[in-house]
């Protein structure tokens, strides 16, 4: 099974309940859908999507199982092993041996930690928005290492170089995409 991204959302509030971490699969799912459509994969922009939805469908209840738990979740739950595969390597040289392996997969890898580190410093704006956030003020704080410092820069670094982006150019298109999320809200 494939879920919609309503129906991955409804799963994700199964396992968690704390606003932080609905939120954050919000944003990484749209995200997501729009790396899908920026990338041409566009037809796969609800896969994706989904995807980013339910990358942490256990970290609420399983933190010390995080990307192993959520293979056997979403098992249970019938999901296309395509799914499980994706959410799992985003644990990859963390929690899992499983390499991210499609360009989605590095897509979600180098996004994850970056959509936190992004909204943080958002939230110091006198504005609380990334709509007049620059990739300069990421930087910034991104060389910061005691800000948002549950954001791993090295796993950031690494998703990057998955990608064959340069770390600014990853900054940037996160901050769109994130601009396009806001939107919709």
């Amino acid at each position: 099974m494939i879920p919609t991204p309503k129906e991955a959302f409804e799963l994700l509030k199964e396992y968690n309940k704390g606003e932080f971490h609905l939120k954050h699969g919000k944003t990484v799912g749209s995200v997501m859908r729009w790396f899908a459509e920026e990338l041409g994969y566009g037809d796969e922009a609800d896969f994706w999507e989904t995807v980013g939805i339910l990358h942490d469908l256990d970290f609420e209840q399983y933190p010390n199982q995080h990307c192993i738990k959520e293979q056997e979740l979403l098992r249970n739950h019938g999901v296309d092993e395509r799914i499980i595969h994706a959410t799992a390597s985003h644990g990859y040289a963390l929690t899992v041996d499983i390499k991210p392996e499609h360009e989605m997969e590095n897509v979600l890898y180098a996004v994850d930690e970056l959509t936190g580190l992004i909204g943080a410093v958002a939230l110091m704006r006198p504005s609380k928005s990334v709509m007049d956030l620059e990739v300069k003020s990421v930087k910034k704080k991104y060389k910061n290492l005691n800000f948002a410092a549950g954001c791993s820069r090295e796993v950031i670094e690494r998703g990057a170089n998955m990608l064959g982006w340069m770390l600014d150019e990853l900054i940037e298109k996160t901050i769109l995409a994130m601009r396009a999320s806001e939107t919709e809200d």
